[in-house]
Order: C-alpha cells, then sequence, then structure tokens
C-alpha cells in the first residue's frame, strides 16, 4: 500500500478514537456517587410455599407470614389451605408500604393467638382532607386491602381484622367467624371502606369502632349476623360520615351477655353525626335482654345533641323489644321503614329534639302470631314532626301513639286503627298539634286522649271513639264516625 494512503488512514483512526474516549468521558459523573443499596425484589405473585409458608392447618405459619410482609413483598395471595397464627400479623404500613392480603375465598385462617389475625398500623395523623395527608402516606401507607380470606377464632380473644391511623383501608369478601371481634377500628383511621362481608357468629362484635376518631366509612352489602354483643357497635368514638347500606343484620344479641342491639351507637361519650342506615334487613333477638334493632344513645341530658343529622330510611325490621331505641338524640330523620313484631316498642324515643318521623309503616301482620305491644312512645322531646304514620293494632299499652312531657309536636296525616285502648294519647304536652288524621275501629275506646298541657290544637281528624281534652286545648271539625 502507498504511503500518502496510510496516512490518512491513521488520522482517520486516531480521530475515531480520540470522539469515543471524550464520549464516554462526558457520560460519566464528574463526583463519583455511591451505589444505591440493593432492594429485595419478588415477583408480583409470590408463591408463599416457597418461602416456609405451609398452609396444612398444623404448621404454624405466623413466622414465615410476617417475614414475608416485613420483606414489602406488597401482595400476599393465599392458595387454598388452612394457615395456623398463634400471634398478629402485623403490617406496619411506614416500614412495608403498600400491602395487600388475598385469598379467593379458599384460604382460612386460623387464629389461635390473642389479637387480631392482620394488624394494619399507619401513621396518618390528618382528616379526609387532601391537605393534611402527609406525602409518605400517599407513598407507602395508602388503601391497604384485604379480600377473599376466612378467619375462624381459635382463642377466646382472637379477632378477624383490626385497623389503626390507616388511609383509605378496603376490605372485602372476608368471613370472620368463632372470633372474638370480626372488625376493629380504634384510635384513628380515614376513608373506611367495608364491602361483601360475612361476619358471623362472634362472641364480641361484628364490627366495633372503639374510642375511634373516624371520618369517613362506608359498610355495604354484608352479612352481619350472630354476633353476641352487637353487630355494629359505636363506643366513646368521634364519628362523621358512617353509611350503613343493604345489609342483614340480625340476631347480634346474646342471651347472656349485656344489653346491645344490631345497630348500637353508644355516645354516652364522644359523637356521632352525619350519616345514613338504608335499604338493610334488621331483626332478632327478642328474648336477649332489652334487643333492639337500632339504638342511638347521646350523651345524656345535659347535652342531648352529640348523636344526630342522621337518616334511617327504607329499612325492614322485627322481632326485638325495641325497633328503634333514640335516646338524647337530635336531628335524625326516620322515613319509609317497616316495622313489626316489637315485643315492647316500635319507637322508643326520649329526650330527644328535631325528629322527623314520615311515611312508615308500624305493622301487626296477622302471619305473624307473636304476642307482641308494638308501642309507640315519645318521651321528654321537643320540636318533632310525625307526618303519613301507619299505626296498626298496638296492644297492652295506653294507646296507639302516645307522648308524654313533649313540647312543640305536630301529628299529621296519620292511619292509626284498631289499637287496643285509645289512638292517640297526650300527657302533659304543650304548643303542639293534631291534625288530617284517620283514626278508626276503635270505638269501644278513645281516638284522642289529651290530659294536661296547654296550647293545642286538635281539628280535621276523623275519628270513631271519643275525643277527649283538658282546658287549654282547642279542639274544631273533627268528624266521628262508627
Amino acid at each position: 500500500m502507498k504511503l500518502k494512503t496510510l496516512i490518512p488512514l491513521s488520522v482517520i483512526t486516531l480521530v475515531l478514537t480520540g470522539l469515543f474516549l471524550n464520549h464516554h468521558e462526558a457520560s460519566q459523573p464528574l463526583v463519583k456517587l455511591p451505589q444505591k443499596p440493593k432492594m429485595v425484589s419478588y415477583a408480583r405473585d409470590v408463591k408463599l410455599s416457597d418461602f416456609g409458608v405451609v398452609g396444612d392447618g398444623k404448621t404454624d405459619d405466623t413466622a414465615a407470614i410476617q417475614k414475608l410482609v416485613d420483606a414489602s413483598v406488597g401482595v400476599l395471595r393465599f392458595p387454598t389451605g388452612q394457615y395456623r397464627f398463634t400471634k398478629p400479623v402485623v403490617i406496619d404500613l411506614n416500614k412495608v408500604g403498600p400491602t395487600s392480603i388475598s385469598g379467593d375465598g379458599t384460604a382460612t385462617i386460623l387464629m389461635e393467638g390473642a389479637g387480631p389475625a392482620f394488624h394494619f398500623i399507619g401513621t396518618h395523623n390528618g382528616t379526609a382532607s387532601p391537605k393534611t395527608v402527609q406525602p409518605v402516606v400517599w407513598e407507602r401507607e395508602r388503601s391497604p386491602m384485604i379480600d377473599g380470606i376466612e378467619i375462624v377464632g381459635k382463642h377466646p380473644e382472637a379477632i378477624g381484622v383490626a385497623a389503626s391511623k390507616t388511609m383509605q383501608l378496603t376490605i372485602t369478601r372476608l368471613v370472620v367467624r368463632k372470633a372474638l371481634h370480626g372488625i376493629h377500628l380504634y384510635e384513628r383511621n380515614r376513608n373506611v371502606s367495608i364491602d361483601d362481608c360475612h361476619l358471623y357468629e362472634n362472641e364480641g362484635v361484628g364490627i366495633y369502632l372503639e374510642n375511634l376518631n373516624l371520618h369517613q366509612i362506608n359498610i355495604s352489602d354484608s352479612h352481619i349476623s350472630y354476633n353476641k354483643q352487637g353487630g355494629i357497635v359505636v363506643r366513646g368514638s368521634e364519628i362523621r360520615n358512617i353509611q350503613i347500606g343493604n345489609c342483614d343484620i340480625e340476631g347480634n344479641m346474646g342471651a347472656d351477655t349485656q344489653p346491645t342491639a344490631n345497630i348500637l351507637f353508644d355516645i354516652s361519650k364522644g359523637s356521632l353525626r352525619e350519616g345514613a342506615i338504608f335499604g338493610c334487613t334488621i331483626q332478632h333477638t327478642h328474648d336477649a335482654p332489652d334487643s333492639a334493632n337500632v339504638r342511638f344513645i347521646g350523651n345524656g341530658p345535659d347535652d342531648p345533641r352529640k348523636v344526630g343529622n342522621f337518616a334511617i330510611a327504607d329499612n325492614s325490621m322485627s322481632d326485638v323489644a325495641v325497633n328503634i331505641h333514640l335516646k338524647h338524640a337530635r336531628g335524625i330523620t326516620i322515613t319509609g321503614n317497616t316495622l313489626w313484631q316489637a315485643y315492647e316498642h316500635n319507637l322508643l324515643v326520649e329526650d330527644c329534639s328535631h325528629i322527623v318521623l314520615g311515611s312508615n309503616l308500624l305493622d301487626r301482620n296477622p302471619d305473624y302470631r307473636a304476642q307482641t305491644k308494638d308501642a309507640n312512645v315519645f318521651k321528654d322531646c321537643s320540636d318533632c314532626t310525625l307526618n303519613a304514620l301507619n299505626i296498626l293494632a298496638t296492644r297492652g299499652v295506653a294507646a296507639g301513639l302516645i307522648l308524654e312531657n313533649c313540647a312543640r309536636m305536630n301529628i299529621t296525616n296519620c292511619s292509626i286503627r284498631q289499637c287496643e285502648n285509645g289512638g292517640i294519647l297526650m300527657q302533659n304536652v304543650k304548643q303542639s298539634r293534631i291534625s288530617d288524621c284517620l283514626i278508626t275501629e276503635g270505638e269501644k275506646n278513645f281516638a284522642i286522649r289529651i290530659i294536661g298541657g296547654q296550647q293545642i290544637q286538635v281539628s280535621d281528624n276523623l275519628v270513631s271513639g271519643n275525643v277527649e281534652f283538658d282546658q287549654g286545648t282547642e279542639a274544631s271539625n273533627n268528624m266521628t264516625v262508627y
């Protein structure tokens, strides 16, 4: 090869080598950065048996499951089997990151220790407002989930699931039975969703909200039954925005337990407002002590307004001592419900104000032959509206509708039929009225009786039976028929 050809080739080679070296140096950082620590990484669908989980109903799987949780696997999917736990599996969300637990309905946890089988713990101290949620909550703690798992209690203090300081806890298709409590929420939680669950035959409460600060909880489409200390129970808590809908809630009272209810809001300490109970079947058990389907208990006579701003609508309730019991409550609307087979009271409302009671059926179906009283009583109440009630055949009580020591009660457009002893009885009531009611088939009894009281108006009623009143009542345009 000629020399003049070799020289250009050498030059080209040197130029290309320089360009490569310059590019390589430019791609390197000026300061050498420390290497990032290596993180343990698992596949999205971890095969539990590869990590020492057996699921044969005999081996203690607690430690193996806890190790997987602590390793931040994120998704724990339990295949068919029975998994023995001897102590709670703790999901510390701030440490382990977002976590979900599922079982497709074929996995059973045998909880043989005290406490919850799964215990979710977060750090959220804010409200439901986005501006109060710290970044770490969205990054590591949001939306812990459990789905498709059965938990069976094998210890007297076993609990299904517990949670504290979580954000957007979501529980679906969970079965808990034979435990103490099904779901236990305490301390503080926000935006909880509980759907399509079976909380059945537990010694304590189905869903227990205890000493809890909680805004936004939806409980829907669930079967909550035969829990001996109540179906859904709130105690000592600050609750806002609680929705209970489309559930079957029944038999949540034991024969030897303290009085409770299928839905009990015991707000003798704390407050509960802004919510609804709608579209539920709520019933049983009449022979439990002081049994009730829905019972709200407020702070007391000195401050009877800490439970309220609530709607009870479109439910069917039966077979208890008291279908709806309100005490020290304010601002509750009760409408569209069907109540029957109440061994003492369909409605017992005590020391309440601003109650709106409208378009409810308070029935006695002849196919149900139970010897019930079905009384409807307001005591020490004020500023209430009772409209479009259909009351049939109360027994063993003074009248179909009884008001004692009340003020500013407006009773209109009610149908009261076949009630033993009388239709409407008012005692020591003031500034109230009864109008446009149909009170019939009680001709041997009184239709309306007013004892004491003052500034009462009775007008435009169609009655069979007497209209009896003392001085202080004005009656006009009432028609008596037989």
